[in-house]
């Protein structure tokens, strides 16, 4: 189960559940691959709603990383995830979100 307390959110990736975490150095990462100026807007792409696949692709891995998944990109583009590029997006979403606030009451 995912800790939202430290920031942990749960994804499925062909079948087996995997627990994503934003550390430094993974949001170093993030931010060097995907070429924001900042994390601020990076976030403000998720806001509005003005993220790309590459961006959700890039977060979810990073997230991953974070976590201990020892996969790579390109392993990462041909799995399955629980619930479609929807649940990728979302999951994605609230992965960021808990980097930078306190966690709701919910136990994704």
């Amino acid at each position: 189960m995912a800790n939202p307390w430290a920031g942990e959110v749960a994804i499925e990736l062909n079948g087996a559940r995997h627990v994503m975490k934003l550390t430094l150095g993974a949001l170093a990462e993030l931010e060097e691959q995907l070429g924001a100026d900042s994390l601020v807007a990076l976030v403000e792409r998720f806001e509005a709603r003005g993220f790309s696949a590459r961006d959700v692709s890039a977060l979810i891995l990073a997230g991953l990383r974070g976590g201990g998944w020892q996969g790579t990109g390109a392993e990462l583009a041909q799995a399955e995830i629980g619930g479609g590029p929807l649940e990728a997006a979302r999951a994605a979403a609230v992965l960021l979100a808990r980097a930078f606030s306190l966690p709701s009451n919910d136990a994704t």
